[in-house]
């Protein structure tokens, strides 16, 4: 029979309600036996070796992939797969974290005695604490959830949510441990935007030596015009006799010019029109933080300043090729 819109939503909203409530009451109950497993991880000198088979196993290689990408080496190990040769992958020194509702699967039930023979030690992250599974392991957490959710009593959904949820809990731990910092985050992540916000730095991607438009103080605006449009930054630093960074002079700065001054802007001083005092950054700055300084002060343009001194010059187009802003 049909269901109105409503109807779904409803029970939409009744399963994150259970999952959530589930998440909830682990977390409550949740003990040092998670802080143990997580001190292990953390001394572990070889690999985690993430062990799960169906649903568990889809949770398993993105738990593993949490762990690698905050600096714990780790490889998810398929169990149907892992008596077919890939067992050979483990070494003493691994730990072996498994994830399994059941605790009982025989495809995780004939890994165990090669992991004890092997002297990898075993987290287990299930739900049956009396399993086989929890039994081997030296570690256990319990997983356990008294409500999946599913209306047909069938499908692992709250279980899963949770196994994900406290794979996370390990990872956070993990990561305290080690005193990770964004800027080795970034390490492990250097192809993708937030690599690049994390690793970029202004000197990377401002415009320096011949492209960078100075004028001193004493020319015209007339001839920083020239400056301005054969440099294409669309202003020019304003520097003193020793070659100290007194103002800039933009585009908008023209304009305000023009609209006081008509034609004679063009034969005013350079240091009658420019913006004293203009926003300036470090060259060894992360760009990201050029880009917070441009939006925070509206502005386009930022000149990088070493010693009080331009080095360089980064226009907001630039971080935005650069996949910065």
């Amino acid at each position: 029979m049909p269901h109105t819109d409503a109807e779904l939503l409803k029970s939409a909203k009744e399963l994150m309600r259970k999952e959530a409530g589930e998440i909830l009451r682990s977390s409550e109950n949740l003990g040092l036996e998670a802080v143990k497993a997580a001190r292990e991880i953390y001394a572990c000198t070889g690999r985690v070796v993430v062990v799960g088979l169906g649903k568990s196993g889809h949770v398993g290689r993105k738990i593993s992939a949490t762990l690698a990408s905050l600096g714990t080496p780790s490889f998810f190990l398929h169990a149907a797969e892992a008596s077919h040769g890939d067992l050979g992958m483990v070494r003493r020194e691994d730990i072996g974290l498994f994830i399994s509702n059941s605790g009982a699967s025989s495809e995780i039930v004939a890994l165990l005695p090669h992991f004890r023979r092997t002297g990898a030690r075993m987290i287990a992250v299930t739900g049956a604490v009396s399993s086989p599974l929890a039994e081997n392991a030296d570690i256990v957490i319990n997983a356990h959830v008294d409500d999946e959710g599913d209306p047909l009593h069938l499908a692992p959904m709250s279980s899963t949510t949770l196994e994900l949820v406290l794979g996370d809990a390990l990872a956070v731990m993990v990561t305290i441990l080690r005193g990770l910092r964004r800027e080795d985050f970034a390490l492990f992540h250097p192809g993708g935007t937030l690599g690049r916000k994390l690793l970029t730095r202004v000197r990377d991607v401002m415009g320096r030596g011949d492209s960078l438009p100075v004028v001193r103080e004493g020319v015209t605006v007339k001839d920083a015009l020239f400056v301005i449009t054969g440099k294409g930054y669309g202003a020019a630093c304003v520097v003193d006799g020793e070659g100290k960074l007194t103002g800039i002079f933009t585009d908008g700065d023209l304009r305000r010019l023009m609209e006081k001054s008509g034609n004679d802007a063009f034969t005013t001083r350079i240091e009658d029109a420019m913006t004293h005092n203009p926003k300036t950054i470090s060259p060894d700055s992360l760009a990201a933080e050029a880009v917070r300084k441009m939006e925070s002060h509206e502005i386009s343009v930022l000149v990088a300043v070493e010693g009080g001194r331009p080095v360089g010059i980064v226009h907001i187009h630039e971080l935005l090729k650069a996949g910065i802003a």
